[in-house]
C-alpha cells in the first residue's frame, strides 16, 4: 500500500496536517467512536477555550420540529448584529464527521465568524448520528430543519427566496441529499448548494492500494466505515438510495446552482469533479474550484495557508452573489 507522496502537499499545509495527526495518534480510529467522540469534543473545547468569541453576531439554541413523528431537531441560529430588524438571507449548514462524529459545537467559532463575515444568518443542525440512528435519520432532520427554516421565516426574520444550503464533507453529502429531496417534494427553494468536498459516492469507498494511494486525514478505511455505519451495511451495494449516496441520483435536472470545493490530495476528488460535470451536463450551473495540493479538511487545520486563505475567499464570494445579488 502507498501513500500519496508528501511533496505533492502544499508546503503550508503539511506541518498542521502533521501536528493533527501527531495527536490522534496517527488518524480516526471509527472502530472505537465513544473514545474517539470524546477525543473530537476534547480537542474542539480545547479550541474554544483559547479563542475569543466572535463579536457583533448574536447566537440563539432552539428546535425545529420533527416532521411525521419523529423527534425535533436542535438548531443553532446564528445573526450579524448589523443585520438587526432586515429580512436577511440564511445559509442551512450541515457538519462534517462523516456522519458519526460532530455536533453545534464543531464549527461554532466558524460559523460566528462566517455570518458576520457574509451578513447573513446561519442555522447549524444537530442531526442525529450514525451508527445509532442510520440512513435516512439525518437526512430528514436536515429537511426538517430547512423546512422549519422557511416556514417560520418571518419570526427569524429570514428572507425565504434567499436560503442556502451547505455542508462539508459528510455535511455536504446531507446538503446535497437535501436538494434532491427538495425538488421532489416540491419543498422550500433553495438559492444554492454549497457542497465542501463533499462524500457523495459509497461505492468509491475501498480500501488502499495498488494505484489506489492512502489519503491524508481521512484514510480510506475511515470512509468504508462511515459508509458502513451511515448505511448499516457495506457501501458500494445495490440498491443504496440516491437520497443516501446522491452520486447515484440518476436525474440532477433541475436543481439549485452548485459550488463545489475539493482538494487534489482528496479521497472524494473524483466524485466531486464527476458530480459538477453531471450536473452541467444536467444543465445546473455549477461552480468547481480544484485546490492543488490540498487534502480533506485543509482549511480546518491550515486556515492561514495561503491555499486555505483562497479557498475562504472562493467560498464566501459565492455566497455574496447567491444570497444578495437579487
Amino acid at each position: 500500500m502507498t501513500t500519496q507522496p508528501k511533496e505533492m502537499l502544499d508546503p503550508e499545509l503539511r506541518e498542521p496536517l502533521e501536528a493533527f495527526l501527531d495527536a490522534i495518534g496517527g488518524g480516526f480510529d471509527l472502530d472505537d467512536l465513544p473514545a474517539t467522540r470524546r477525543m473530537v469534543s476534547g480537542m474542539v473545547a480545547a479550541i474554544k477555550a483559547e479563542v475569543p468569541r466572535v463579536a457583533g453576531v448574536e447566537i440563539e439554541d432552539g428546535r425545529a420540529p420533527g416532521r411525521d413523528g419523529e423527534p425535533d431537531v436542535p438548531v443553532r441560529v446564528y445573526r450579524p448584529s448589523a443585520g438587526a430588524g432586515e429580512a436577511l438571507p440564511a445559509l442551512l449548514w450541515m457538519h462534517a464527521g462523516g456522519w458519526v462524529l460532530g455536533d453545534l459545537e464543531m464549527d461554532d467559532l466558524a460559523l460566528a465568524g462566517l455570518a458576520k463575515e457574509i451578513g447573513c444568518a446561519i442555522v447549524s443542525v444537530d442531526y442525529r448520528l450514525s451508527p445509532e440512528h442510520r440512513f435516512p435519520a439525518a437526512l430528514h432532520d436536515c429537511y426538517a430543519a430547512l423546512a422549519w427554516l422557511a416556514d417560520e421565516s418571518r419570526a427569524l426574520g429570514i428572507d425565504p427566496e434567499r436560503i442556502a444550503v451547505g455542508g462539508a464533507s459528510a455535511g455536504g453529502n446531507l446538503a446535497a441529499a437535501v436538494t434532491l429531496l427538495a425538488r421532489d417534494r416540491g419543498g422550500p427553494r433553495i438559492a444554492l448548494q454549497l457542497l465542501i468536498y463533499p462524500s457523495l459516492d459509497d461505492r468509491t469507498a475501498r480500501p488502499a492500494g495498488d494505484g489506489r494511494p492512502e489519503t491524508y486525514f481521512w484514510s480510506r478505511q475511515n470512509s468504508i466505515d462511515a459508509w458502513t455505519a451511515y448505511l448499516g451495511h457495506a457501501p458500494g451495494r445495490d440498491g443504496v438510495s440516491p437520497l443516501a449516496a446522491p452520486a447515484r441520483a440518476q436525474d440532477l435536472g433541475g436543481l439549485p446552482p452548485a459550488y463545489i470545493a475539493v482538494g487534489t490530495l482528496d479521497p472524494f476528488v473524483d466524485e466531486n469533479i464527476d458530480y459538477a460535470r453531471r450536473l452541467i451536463d444536467s444543465g445546473v450551473a455549477c461552480e468547481l474550484h480544484v485546490y492543488p495540493g490540498a487534502f480533506h479538511a485543509f482549511d480546518v487545520f491550515a486556515s492561514q495557508g495561503r491555499i486555505s486563505q483562497q479557498f475562504s475567499a472562493d467560498r464566501n464570494a459565492v455566497l455574496r452573489r447567491h444570497l444578495f445579488s437579487a
